[in-house]
């Protein structure tokens, strides 16, 4: 920690397993009980319930942005006993206190929100429990909740999956919550019919933080990765999401994400293969409309994310938007963006409640960003679309006992914010040798001007289905944001995330209905786990450089991402690396007959590689779509030697969050690049919100993770963000404000 020694007197306890600093001396209070960015406070994940990641603060603009400086830093190396590099939080601040999480026990801290100084820290060491979980590290950050009369508690999610209340200002877990200030999770979570996952060995976790409405903190569920174990052996918990006293932990209503028997949506899973499939969490942030009643469920992929023969029919509520009430969790209305998925198009980000004025009539919203750039935008008290969503056609499948579904709900507006699919247009065009290349390559594959092209097996014509989005693309778990004074949306995104699918023959038949039924168990089981998945936990994927910093990503099932950033290891799930799967991910990377032969490293898409996108949701207009970031060094490299001129930044591909403040949208690069004209590093950004022009930038020492927040104390203005570690060390937090006395 970079900063002033804290003058406090510490007391520090070691009790099971857990361990706490605590000051003596009380925090300091303000007058405001309930905290609100109005206040210049940022008191939750995405800054308020509807996600805006929205301030109203302008002490910091388009004339300043670059005169940041470094105002402390917080280093999370000393939280665990090994540093955690991929630091994805995103802090809190109420009353002068940041809050935050960090290293790979998923500490809670609590720092002086002026200094960095360090008040309290809160860990738990969880042992095996962690380590069986599929959600590990530090997590995205934690919640806040106040009764406005003294009480004010932090909770927040472990890796074992337990929720904790903390006092916020002691940092000592509140005994009146559940078990001593801990509610256990895993209680109540099954696997297949209705089995009690194992409390220490069963899979399921969380990444997010926890939602909280009134006296009310809603809980999500992430599980194993459903392509990296033996699916003819071992089943997948199921998902759920349930709500809690938030005073107390005792549960108050639980919603199924797969329908058990007699609850609606149950039948949309045929030959009654709800029972052995799992999955469909909702990993991601919740939000919700207290006006309403109405909390918003983005719900994920089933088992098996890119076959779904084991589980024919449309598979709700998989990777459906669905509207409960917030008192009883029963159902509103859903909408299911995609059928019977088979892409790995898990609703991957917070949906966004806005306000606009359509056609001269106020509107309440919803709108969804998607990892395939679609924004899909309903009415959120009807889930009326606002603009058309037609059934449209697309390709079908050839592995033999899948069935895909015929038509996929496309949106005819917005316009996609970045690339849902790939035509033609999009191809590489640096030179003209190049284009033929790729053409001639694409030629391999099935390929077609349309989204949602089924994964295929290969044969003597084609070696897999050519998407855009799947794995890492769009928008991803950073999320979107949007401007509540003007109805406008913000997202950064991914744009040449080109995937192949494909199904192997050999995953065919060990997937197939008739092989996997008999003798399945829980994925803990040691008898149903094959030999050597435990090498290969998360989606037993790995990464290798293929363009911009690009990975492919391969499994059995045979299916190669040709471009993208950092694939799972992005944080929306783990992956793993083995010399077996590295070794084949290579030849599917730049073998002989790849998407990328001949293309000198560079992405089959042409630039930009990464957008910042900005849509008018009073119009559904599309106000500015630019590059965002740097070119990366391997593109810049490679045209110089092509002896290619191309002046602009080609933006950077991978996902990355922002913020929206009153003068600028605030954005960081993901990819670290050492241009001719700066020093090796990553860029802070500030754009105009008008017109997506850069505006001002500072240097980082590496990328971004976390998504930027911003605060106001003592009449100064801070952006906080989490930057990933370098050579060894863990990540950390880093405050930038202006130099004192600048306006």
């Amino acid at each position: 920690m970079i900063g002033k020694v804290a003058r406090t007197i510490l007391v520090v306890a070691l009790v099971a397993g857990f361990f706490w600093i605590v000051p003596v001396e009380k925090m300091r209070g303000q007058a405001s009980a309930f905290p609100s960015t109005r206040n210049g406070e940022w008191p939750m994940y995405t800054a308020d319930l509807r996600g805006s990641k929205y301030s109203p603060l302008d002490q910091i603009n388009a004339s300043n942005f670059s005169k940041l400086q470094v105002a402390w830093t917080f280093k999370t190396d000393g939280l665990s006993p090994t540093p955690e590099a991929k630091l994805e939080g995103t802090p809190i601040m109420i009353k002068g206190i940041l809050y935050a999480t960090g290293g790979t026990r998923r500490a809670v801290v609590a720092l002086d929100a002026k200094t960095g100084e360090q008040k309290w820290v809160y860990s738990m060491d969880e042992g095996a429990r962690a380590a069986a979980s599929p959600r590990k590290l530090s997590g995205r950050g934690v919640s806040y909740w106040t009764d406005g009369r003294g009480d004010e508690r932090i909770l927040y999610v472990t890796i074992g999956y337990r929720l904790v209340a903390l006092d916020a200002k002691t940092g000592k877990p509140i005994p009146s919550f559940g078990k001593e200030g801990i509610v256990d999770l895993k209680e109540g979570v099954v696997v297949g019919k209705d089995k009690q996952i194992d409390l220490e060995r069963g899979e399921i976790g969380l990444h997010s933080t926890p939602t909280i409405v009134n006296d009310t903190v809603i809980v999500g569920s992430s599980m194993e990765e459903g392509l990296a174990f033996n699916y003819r052996t071992s089943m997948n918990t199921k998902g759920l999401v349930r709500a809690f006293d938030v005073r107390t932990g005792k549960q108050i209503w639980r919603f199924n994400t797969m329908p058990y028997p007699g609850e609606f949506g149950n039948d949309t899973w045929e030959n009654g293969s709800w029972e052995w499939s799992g999955n469909m969490g909702v990993w991601t942030q919740i939000t919700a409309d207290p006006e309403a009643g109405l909390v918003y469920l983005p719900v994920e992929t089933p088992t098996l994310d890119e076959y779904g023969g084991n589980r024919l029919g449309n598979n709700l509520f998989a990777e459906s938007l669905v509207a409960v009430d917030l008192k009883t969790g029963v159902r509103k209305w859903h909408f299911q963006l995609v059928h019977h998925p088979v892409w790995d198009h898990d609703i991957s980000s917070a949906p966004l409640l806005i306000d606009a004025t359509i056609d001269g009539r106020p509107r309440k919203l919803v709108a969804q960003p998607t990892k395939q750039s679609y924004l899909y935008v309903f009415d959120r008290i009807t889930g009326e679309p606002i603009w058309p969503i037609p059934e449209r056609q697309v390709p079908q499948t050839n592995v033999p006992g899948e069935k895909t579904s015929p038509t996929q709900p496309i949106p005819t507006k917005p316009a996609p914010y970045a690339r849902a699919f790939l035509a033609p247009e999009d191809v590489i065009d640096f030179t003209p040798a190049l284009r033929t290349q790729a053409l001639e390559n694409l030629k391999r594959y099935l390929w077609q001007s349309t989204p949602y092209i089924a994964p295929q097996l290969p044969n003597g014509q084609i070696l897999g289905a050519i998407n855009v989005g799947n794995l890492v693309g769009g928008i991803n778990w950073p999320g979107a944001s949007f401007d509540p004074e003007t109805g406008i949306f913000y997202g950064q995104a991914h744009n040449s995330a080109v995937t192949v699918s494909s199904i192997s023959e050999a995953y065919a038949q060990t997937v197939k209905p008739e092989t996997q039924r008999e003798g399945r168990g829980p994925i803990w089981d040691t008898e149903a786990v094959s030999p050597g998945r435990g090498a290969t936990r998360g989606r037993g994927a790995t990464t290798a450089a293929t363009a911009p910093a690009a990975t492919a990503d391969t499994t059995a099932r045979g299916t190669a991402t040709a471009e993208g950033t950092a694939a799972r290891g992005t944080g929306e799930r783990g992956a793993a690396t083995t010399a077996a799967v590295a070794a084949a991910l290579a030849a599917a990377a730049g073998g002989r007959g790849s998407l990328t032969t001949g293309l000198e490293g560079l992405p089959i898409a042409k630039p930009p590689y990464g957008v910042l996108t900005a849509i008018d949701l009073n119009t559904g207009n599309t106000k500015f779509k630019v590059p965002h970031g740097d070119t990366p060094d391997s593109v810049r490299t490679a045209l110089q030697r092509l002896n290619v001129d191309y002046p602009e930044k080609t933006g950077q591909p991978g996902s990355v969050g922002l913020m929206v403040t009153k003068t600028v949208v605030v954005v960081g690069d993901p990819q670290v690049t050492a241009p001719p004209d700066r020093p090796r590093g990553a860029m802070l950004r500030a754009y105009d919100k008008q017109t997506g022009k850069e505006v001002g930038a500072v240097l980082m020492p590496s990328q971004q993770v976390g998504s930027p927040m911003t605060y106001m104390a003592d009449g100064r203005q801070y952006i906080i963000v989490a930057v990933q570690g370098t050579g060894g060390a863990g990540g950390q937090y880093i405050a930038y404000a202006l130099p004192p006395g600048t306006r």
